[in-house]
């Protein structure tokens, strides 16, 4: 017969207690679980059904739940304590990477250090300058002004600068995107957001100098890819017939 203890023990474990109890997001947690699987069964095909790529793939993702749900059960405040820790870390192995960092095909964006896999830096400051944009802004009086503003624009400044400096644009202004996300979110008034829109405008004419021939060929191919359709508007073009 079930005590009231053993009852009380099963009811932890329902779906709804269990993600109250440890701070986890049911919704969340299964579109990432959807995202994970999917990305499995593309590269099943896309490999060519390579079944060993899948399972080593597989295996990864399982460590990275791992990882996921470890640092869900960290408190809030340690986090904040060790955001700045952290942003300067990754800053400083962005620096190694334009040092020591091993290059391949005209890019320089890995770190092969003794005893550990090889490992793209750019990835952990994907977690690190949004973290750290927040840090930041939280702990001044929002709306943010101009000249907290301006801080937290070199926060992101500094750490795209040297992903761009790789080179890798695509990375680069996806963390871009992720810092300026964050300033949309302090409350930032729509007049300032306008200005701001305006000058980023008004930039592309040197971003466009700055860009290599390879970027520029992947922005030409995206607007037009019929323009060269057998090599770099390949992948676009048999994207548009499959949709």
């Amino acid at each position: 017969m079930l005590t009231a203890t053993d009852i009380g023990q099963i009811e932890s474990f329902r779906p709804k207690r269990f993600a109250q109890r440890y701070g986890v997001d049911p919704l969340l947690t299964l579109f990432v679980l959807v995202t994970a699987l999917y990305g499995l069964i593309i590269l099943y095909s896309a490999s060519g059904q390579s079944l060993s790529m899948v399972i080593r793939q597989g295996a990864h993702v399982v460590v990275g739940l791992g990882v996921m749900a470890i640092l869900s059960q960290v408190r809030r405040d340690i986090i904040v304590h060790v955001t700045p820790f952290i942003f300067a870390f990754a800053i400083l192995l962005l620096i190694a990477v334009l040092v020591i960092g091993v290059g391949a095909k005209g890019a320089q964006r890995w770190l092969d250090l003794p005893g550990l896999p090889r490992f793209q830096p750019s990835e952990l400051m994907k977690l690190a300058l949004p973290a750290m944009v927040t840090w930041w802004l939280t702990r001044r009086q929002l709306p943010p002004t101009i000249s907290q503003l301006a801080i937290a624009a070199l926060l992101i400044v500094i750490p795209v600068a040297l992903i761009a400096k790789q080179p890798d644009l695509g990375t680069s202004i996806i963390i871009a995107g992720s810092g300026f996300f964050v300033i949309f979110l302090a409350g930032v008034s729509w007049r300032l957001l306008a200005i701001l829109g305006g000058l980023g405008v008004a930039s592309l004419p040197v971003l466009w100098m700055v860009m290599r021939d390879y970027q520029r060929t992947r922005v030409l191919t995206l607007l037009d890819p019929q323009s060269d359709p057998l090599g770099a508007g390949w992948n676009t073009i048999q994207a548009m017939t499959a949709l």
